[in-house]
């Protein structure tokens, strides 16, 4: 149902007194800050690293306040609830847990303060890995983000039902062709399984560009999504189109979860790990992050269980894997008149404790060098050196100011071929959103 301008700027307007009416008046208490964070189902991490954080900001600083405001949303409504929430200094938070790929459409809206001189006076700053400082850059050269974590992507692997199919416990393809051939493997044998599962639905947002796409596409000869050289947008892309291809395949052939756990939105939530649990998947598309998840639900042993291997490139062409990382930040909105505080939380939420901490109990890879080289990080998860070592040939998504509504094109893209339109078709129709997203003389075909 299409909606008038006029209700949409009412319901706009009636949100953002909402949010100002449930602010709590922290944003009039000099001596209280407000961070606001992601909860929503498999991010308890967060939650218990925050309220960790929250208790020992106020020891160590008698007589202030930290409210936490946790946005409960999927991670695909998380960032607008969030940029509703900056658009007026009476309801942004004081500091902002950011997504990377979030922050230059931020700063180009004029929601985050630079953290350079700040961050000059912050002995700790040298102890960041330089490749993950990236994270919180903006295209200005500035930073406005504190990296928490990074994480690779592979393919995680169930052996006991590998070997119940007859596939082997070391497994390792070669080519997009050899884990088409696997997932069918099992679905032969074992219909009852999810063959391949990855992420396709619309609640899971940004995991279907980064994650199911992206890996897919950068794994191709064309090999990006952005050409640095030449600062543009490569669309219309013979990449993008054989990624739409090999999605198509899955489905059509029924490798993947069904069409029904696709548009399950308590599917990411909870019933692919639960699965993943109950051994009734057999390949997962996912990051280095997942044994976490499955550790704090108290699958303790998954190790037994569970085995990781590269993503290969399409026809196993150089380099021959490929990976995307990414990562979270802590930011400070630029409309906050406590910046001096919330930057004191920030430096105490990112201690090298509580980098360890987080890291150990998400089996996210830390941000921090020394972080990632303590005993604790390397013994929380037995394949963290397998993870790490993929952050040698890794890529990031284009730190542009477009690329969340490039992304969103991506996601309506993966929509349209599940619910069972042409690929190629569906591969132009993107590329013909991107150059309007992006205007036509800032791409190029490829």
């Amino acid at each position: 149902m299409r909606r008038s301008k006029a209700k949409s700027a009412f319901i706009t307007t009636t949100l953002v007194f909402a949010l100002a009416a449930c602010g709590g008046g922290a944003a009039d208490d000099p001596n209280t800050i407000s961070v606001a964070y992601h909860r929503y189902g498999n991010t308890l991490q967060v939650d218990q690293w925050m309220q960790r954080v929250k208790q020992q900001y106020e020891q160590a600083h008698p007589g202030k306040v930290v409210k936490l405001d946790p946005v409960v949303a999927p991670e695909s409504e998380y960032l607008s609830k969030l940029q509703l929430r900056m658009r007026s200094p009476s309801t942004a938070p004081d500091v902002l847990y950011e997504d990377s790929f979030n922050v230059n459409s931020d700063v180009a809206a004029g929601y985050l303060a630079p953290l350079d001189d700040r961050l000059a006076q912050w002995p700790e700053w040298g102890n960041y890995i330089d490749a993950t400082k990236q994270a919180g850059r903006a295209q200005d050269g500035k930073t406005y983000g504190v990296p928490l974590d990074t994480d690779t992507r592979g393919l995680w692997y169930n052996r006991e039902l590998f070997a119940a199919v007859g596939l082997p416990a070391d497994w390792r393809p070669r080519t997009w062709d050899d884990v088409l051939a696997a997932a069918r493997q099992v679905k032969q044998h074992r219909p009852d399984a999810i063959a391949l599962d990855l992420a396709l639905g619309k609640a899971e947002g940004e995991s279907v560009s980064m994650q199911t796409v992206e890996m897919l596409l950068y794994g191709t000869e064309t090999g990006t999504l952005y050409d640095d050289r030449q600062q543009k947008w490569i669309a219309p892309s013979s990449g993008f189109a054989d990624a739409m291809g090999f999605l198509s395949t899955a489905l059509a052939e029924g490798l993947t979860q069904s069409k029904a756990q696709i548009a399950d939105a308590q599917y990411d939530k909870v019933f692919r790990d639960d699965l993943t649990r109950e051994g009734k998947v057999a390949i997962r598309l996912d990051g280095s992050f997942a044994s976490g998840n499955w550790a704090d639900s108290g699958w303790q042993d998954w190790s037994r269980t569970m085995a990781a291997t590269p993503m290969p490139t399409r026809h196993g062409q150089p380099p021959g894997t490929v990976t995307l990382s990414g990562g979270w930040t802590l930011a400070i909105s630029s409309s906050s008149r406590k910046q001096d505080d919330a930057f004191e939380f920030i430096k105490q939420a990112m201690t090298k404790d509580n980098v360890v901490d987080y890291a150990a109990a998400s089996g996210n890879l830390p941000a921090r060098a020394d972080a990632a080289a303590d005993p604790r990080v390397v013994g929380a998860n037995p394949l963290n050196p397998f993870w790490i070592g993929l952050l040698d040939n890794t890529h990031y998504r284009p730190a542009l100011p477009e690329y969340p509504k490039v992304s969103e094109a991506i996601q309506q893209s993966v929509l349209d071929v599940v619910a069972g339109k042409p690929p190629a078709e569906v591969a132009d129709g993107w590329a013909q959103q991107v150059s309007r997203i992006v205007q036509p003389a800032n791409t190029r075909p490829g």
